[in-house]
């Protein structure tokens, strides 16, 4: 779906707003919301593809100095929307392939981001709030990945595991599969904050005036040299990820653990 703006709407105002995204611009703060809630955010084909569209709209701003990724509702994002299609093996694949790019551009802006996750951010979900900068979340959220629970493989969200609390123990994470309580998601490294629920929103905000103040070049160099150090550069590794999750998904021990979960 195209994006429109008007040029004049003056500050904040509403920049995008299809049905699956919203995208608010205030004093420099761009705050990107999965618009899902009665089906827990969980990503589809349809809102990664409008994410794409939100982030090219922050990727060609010039003002802007932070965003904030959240979801709409009780939770931030349940993980990849499967039941539609787990018998389409193409969309199923496109979708990972999809949500590979959005967490790399998430993570290759230039500006910092910082993910306010309430409620559930599991499998993918999880996978968008370590690829933040900045993670905040509250003692009472359910975090994590569960994934081989269901025979499928996170490889698509391995790598920003990795990134974010050492190999060591995402390979212990990931192996393990299950959820855990967003007081236990910050004690692994998972979230840089922790505060009551009713915090969050002010917490996201009072960080994001923080990081306007800094320097725009300094902190646009520094993400770029970070993201250098640690491979978030490296396509590769991340086409790579997105292949191995798709053939997984495909196979029959996937196939017949998603017809056990929805009943199909």
């Amino acid at each position: 779906m195209p994006l429109h703006l008007a040029a004049s709407l003056p500050s904040p105002y509403l920049a995008y707003m299809p049905e699956l995204v919203l995208l608010t611009i205030d004093d420099g703060i761009a705050t990107l919301t999965m618009n899902r809630p009665e089906a827990r955010n969980a990503l589809s084909l349809q809102l990664i593809n409008a994410m794409g569209d939100a982030l090219g709209r922050i990727e060609a701003d010039d003002t802007l100095r932070v965003m904030i990724l959240t979801g709409a509702g009780k939770c931030f994002c349940s993980g990849m929307d499967l039941k539609g299609v787990m018998s389409d093996p193409i969309t199923m694949a496109d979708m990972l392939r999809g949500l590979s790019q959005i967490t790399r551009r998430i993570r290759r802006l230039t500006i910092p981001v910082i993910a306010r996750v309430q409620g559930a951010a599991v499998g993918g979900g999880c996978g968008l709030m370590v690829t933040a900068d900045f993670a905040i979340t509250h003692p009472e959220a359910k975090v994590g990945y569960p994934e081989v629970d269901l025979g499928l493989c996170p490889a698509v969200v391995a790598p920003w595991l990795m990134r974010r609390i050492g190999p060591g123990r995402a390979r212990a994470m990931l192996l393990a599969g299950g959820t855990m309580t967003g007081t236990e998601g910050f004690e692994a490294g998972l979230a840089s904050h922790l505060v009551e629920a009713d915090q969050l929103e002010s917490t996201a905000t009072e960080l994001a005036r923080s990081l306007c103040k800094g320097g725009k070049e300094a902190l646009a160099v520094t993400k770029r040299w970070l993201n250098e150090l640690d491979g978030s550069q490296e396509d590769a590794v991340l086409d790579k990820a997105a292949e191995l999750s798709a053939k997984v998904i495909a196979g029959e021990e996937a196939q017949n653990r998603l017809r056990e979960l929805f009943g199909n």
